[in-house]
């Protein structure tokens, strides 16, 4: 006697479809509690989660170091090893090396901004005066000069002792968090082989054949878009960082490496990033000399129509091929969900769900449209 499944009946599919939309109803209407509970959840594997996020984006240098250095090494584990050695290294000097760079002149161009304060509010105060508007917006009440800043941050020291010390033990937490992930990524990256094959194991054992080739190339193809993407970025941010370096040198300019570091950080950032790291930069220098505000901005606009429509075709190609506006949606949906990171990893996440819906949806309506025929 043939036995019959809930499947082969033919309310099966009412009753799914359904329960997916009660389902998504009751997501919808509770979506912040939701989202609430998933943060407090991912919170408790927070150093996990972000040193598997730290060993992902230092494989790539890994790899590149145990293919080109160590290619001599003929132990296999010795080899890599080394090579995440030198990833780790690597990425522990350039952090020195940018701290380095950007908290003695971000010092300075605070120490500068205290020091010029009068003059700056004298000559917003004669520009207001000139346009009729020193009536309406009279700064002379707010800082009669430089010496006031000091006196109301003591004061405000004095009074928020108790936030200062919460933000400064947040900070300290927050700072521990970081070196756990560093070490878990370490840990992670050392065992990446033996990870791999136990990951694979449990699929071979939960799937069939079929359904885990799809799910491997699947996993391979977001791998390939999420490693493009990340390295080309990165590799695009600092080109971008180098050429503004050299035009701020040759020209002159203050605070090269703060503005330079500054530029290459906010280039990471989809369709909004350059405007920041433009306004931000040209306020910096447009407290020591507004000319060289002026021509950093000029120089700005340049420098993006270059990035966009040469260096950035040469780096992707056309493999992250997704359109300005599922960009533009990405960008903003991802930057409300989930903040900064969010935003930088908006593109990729586009781009994965575009090869969804032409790879995988699509051909399955085809199909599926094909046998109602």
């Amino acid at each position: 006697m043939k036995k019959h499944r809930f499947s082969d009946q033919p309310w099966y599919p009412y009753a799914v479809a359904a329960c997916i939309a009660v389902a998504f109803h009751a997501l919808l209407t509770h979506f912040g509690t939701v989202l609430v509970a998933v943060r407090t959840f991912t919170g408790y594997f927070s150093s996990l989660l972000l040193g598997c996020v730290l060993a992902y984006l230092m494989n790539p240098l890994a790899k590149l170091y145990q293919k080109k250095l160590f290619r001599g090494v003929r132990q296999e584990r010795l080899r890599w090893t080394l090579s995440v050695a030198l990833a780790l290294l690597s990425v522990l000097l350039l952090l020195l090396f940018l701290l380095g760079t950007l908290i003695p002149q971000l010092a300075d161009s605070v120490f500068t901004l205290v020091d010029n304060l009068d003059d700056y509010l004298a000559s917003l105060q004669a520009l207001l005066d000139k346009w009729g508007l020193a009536e309406t917006l009279n700064l002379s009440h707010l800082l009669s000069s430089s010496e006031d800043i000091v006196k109301k941050l003591g004061s405000f020291l004095s009074e928020n002792i108790q936030s200062v010390l919460s933000v400064s033990a947040t900070a300290g937490r927050s700072l521990v968090k970081w070196l756990i992930a560093l070490i878990l990524s370490v840990y992670l990256l050392s065992s990446k082989e033996g990870l791999r094959a136990g990951a694979s194991r449990l699929l071979r054992l939960l799937l069939n054949d079929r359904r885990y080739d799809k799910m491997a190339g699947f996993l391979a193809r977001c791998d390939e878009i999420l490693v493009r993407y990340v390295v080309f970025s990165l590799l695009d941010a600092a080109i971008v960082g180098v050429l503004n370096a050299i035009f701020m040198s040759v020209l002159g300019m203050q605070y090269v490496g703060l503005v330079s570091l500054l530029v290459a950080v906010t280039n990471l950032i989809p369709t909004f990033g350059p405007v920041i790291g433009a306004v931000i930069g040209g306020f910096v220098l447009l407290l020591v000399n507004p000319l060289h505000a002026l021509e950093f901005i000029i120089f700005t606009l340049v420098l993006q129509f270059f990035d966009g429509y040469i260096i950035k075709p040469r780096l992707f190609g056309n493999s992250l091929g997704v359109s300005g506006l599922l960009i533009l949606v990405s960008v903003v949906v991802c930057g409300n969900m989930f903040g900064i990171v969010g935003i930088l990893l908006s593109i990729p996440l586009a781009a994965i769900v575009d090869f969804l819906y032409r790879d995988y949806l699509l051909p399955a309506l085809e199909r599926r449209h094909a046998r109602t025929k």
